[in-house]
């Protein structure tokens, strides 16, 4: 459907444009002479706000022959065509207005006179027409801007969501399994275990549904997830887990997608501290270097055991980092001497009302 007829009010401002047009043309042919001022404008404006309709059709013309896709032969060929009927049509409809004015305004002199005027309506006819096609093409250009920004937030949003369900996904049923298993184990054990690891898995879990909703946070808060995480994990391993943290203040009020160390964390846990009776340390680390932020997880491992599953949780952060990064971003891994590091590379910033300060008691810790 035409963009002007789907209200009243967009006609409107049509209308206006088309009774000034019409007050134009009346002005120019009483200049002629041969018309006075009231015989143009009784003459010129029924007929503009007919041809005003005629050139809605501008409309549909232009969609049928884009400018984008269309040869300048067939674009201008069909404009003309159309212009020169549209106008010839609306010199007939003239033609029958005359006829009514002398019939509702008898005058001897008149008909001739407005007939005489025929020959340069039809002219301004097929200028106007040209002129409709243009505006015409402006309003398909805006339409479509329109669409594809809508089209883009739509699927803006529907990416945001299904990286939402992917996120939250993340917790990895397996952890949560452990988790209620190692309640269960501790109850005879340690009465006071269970509490404490319920309690901290409901923070946890309440902590990344709140921060898992924002497109950025701060790393202070994504390394207070990661810690949350591990507060978990060293109920369930006890001694054999401790974390140490090597943060730069400065680092920790650069921004960082919500959710992103989880999954490194669960990797450092699952596929090092859990496969080692010994258990070992996990560390993390943060800094500013070159002016992007640098982040490592570190953990211990089995040489001989081969990783399964990690590769999963890797390709994810990885694809993450693309999406939001592009290519700048760099996620990293090595092996050797028993250690597996991962390094991600991330071209971000500081959030603007977050200060370093804030995240006192991060910088430097172990457990």
């Amino acid at each position: 459907m035409h963009p002007l007829l789907i209200s009243w009010g967009r006609l409107g401002p049509s209308f206006v444009a088309w009774m000034a047009l019409g007050a134009l043309l009346a002005v120019a042919l009483a200049r002629t002479g041969e018309l006075g001022a009231t015989e143009a404008l009784l003459f010129v404006l029924p007929l503009a706000l007919v041809y005003g309709n005629i050139c809605l059709a501008a409309w549909y013309v232009c969609r049928a022959v884009p400018l984008r896709t269309s040869g300048l032969v067939r674009l201008f060929g069909t404009h003309a065509a159309t212009a020169i009927l549209s106008s010839a049509l609306w010199m007939l409809i003239a033609r029958g207005w005359i006829a009514a004015l002398g019939w509702l305004v008898p005058s001897a002199a008149a008909g001739p006179r407005l007939l005489r005027q025929l020959p340069l309506l039809f002219v301004v006819g097929v200028l106007l027409f040209l002129f409709a096609s243009a505006i015409h093409y402006l309003l398909i250009a805006f339409e479509q801007s329109r669409l594809a920004e809508t089209r883009a937030l739509e699927l803006k949003v529907l990416a945001r969501e299904s990286e939402l369900k992917a996120l939250r996904a993340q917790v990895d049923p397996h952890f949560l399994f452990n988790s209620l298993n190692s309640i269960s184990a501790l109850t005879a054990a340690d009465p006071g275990g269970p509490r404490r690891m319920c309690l901290l898995l409901g923070d946890f879990l309440r902590a990344s549904l709140r921060l898992g909703a924002e497109e950025r946070i701060a790393l202070a808060d994504e390394i207070g997830l990661a810690r949350d995480f591990l507060a978990i994990e060293k109920v369930r391993f006890g001694a054999r887990l401790h974390v140490d943290l090597a943060l730069d203040e400065e680092a920790l009020a650069w921004a960082v997608p919500p959710l992103l160390l989880q999954p490194l964390v669960e990797n450092a846990v699952t596929h090092g501290i859990a496969n080692l009776v010994e258990g070992g340390v996990v560390r993390l680390e943060a800094g500013i270097r070159r002016g992007v932020l640098e982040i490592a997880i570190e953990n211990p491992c089995d040489p001989g055991r081969r990783r399964r599953g990690a590769g999963v949780g890797l390709e994810n952060v990885r694809q993450r980092l693309a999406m939001t990064f592009g290519p700048t971003a760099r996620l990293d891994t090595r092996q050797d001497a028993g250690r597996f590091r991962v390094e991600l590379t991330l071209p971000t910033a500081p959030i603007a009302d977050r200060a370093a300060p804030a995240a006192a008691g991060l910088g430097a810790a172990r457990a």
